[in-house]
């Protein structure tokens, strides 16, 4: 994969290859967007409403993706769920994922899909249990620093910026890969998600918020270019 470490005239050429495959990956005349994730078990998966719309208008800004204004929200027995390229989750508390639904969720994973999950303090523990379900045979791996995902557009030699205190622990990721590719990242003890939103909603401050647009952005690049 062409990084954008390299000369600029490669990083736009890049650029438009991510416009034209998120295109023909849409219904004609779509825009790209991100799917965010509705789930059962109390969690509050609508939090921070401002945060998809803030890092699609980021990623429009500094690429030559053609995104939508805002979030579509779906569930994963909706008929349009596999409409989706890339799906995002969040909250601070429980998840629950019936048989069907993990199963469901699997084959969208399997067959192309993306899913970006960001603890948002408290949603840890049902999260890694409800994708038991979702992958029972595989293992939640954590990802290091040298994976394509903290390098696709911008560089983050040291891996996740720390957004959040949560419990002063360093930023983690974490994946699960299937036939070589990761399908799903999670990030905990930094709440990237957090820093997409509104300026006055956390009070993080303005570097706080660039890097987590960042951050976000390259998840968004890697998961449409693989």
């Amino acid at each position: 994969m062409i990084k954008c470490s390299m000369k600029k005239i490669y990083c736009v050429f890049f650029l438009l290859f991510v416009f034209i495959t998120v295109l023909a990956a849409q219904p004609k005349g779509s825009q790209f967007t991100i799917a965010r994730l509705k789930y059962t078990g109390g969690g509050d998966w609508y939090n921070d409403p401002s945060c998809i719309p803030n890092l699609l208008a980021f990623i429009k800004q500094h690429a030559v993706i053609n995104t939508a204004q805002d979030e579509v929200q779906v569930s994963i027995m909706d008929e349009d769920f596999f409409s989706y390229p890339v799906l995002f989750i969040t909250g601070h508390g429980r998840i629950t994922f019936t048989d069907k639904e993990a199963e469901r969720l699997r084959t969208y994973l399997t067959h192309g899909g993306f899913l970006y999950a960001d603890d948002d303090y408290g949603m840890d523990e049902h999260f890694r249990r409800e994708m038991r379900k979702v992958f029972p045979d595989k293992d939640l791996l954590a990802i290091p620093f040298s994976h394509e995902i903290f390098h696709s557009h911008f560089e983050f030699a040291n891996g996740l910026p720390k957004i959040h205190e949560h419990d002063g622990k360093p930023p983690a990721g974490f994946g699960y890969f299937h036939n070589g590719r990761l399908v799903v990242f999670y990030t905990q003890e930094t709440n990237i998600s957090d820093g997409w939103a509104d300026a006055e909603v956390h009070g993080n401050p303005p570097v706080k918020r660039e890097l987590a647009l960042k951050m976000g952005m390259n998840i968004i690049v890697y998961a449409l270019m693989n």
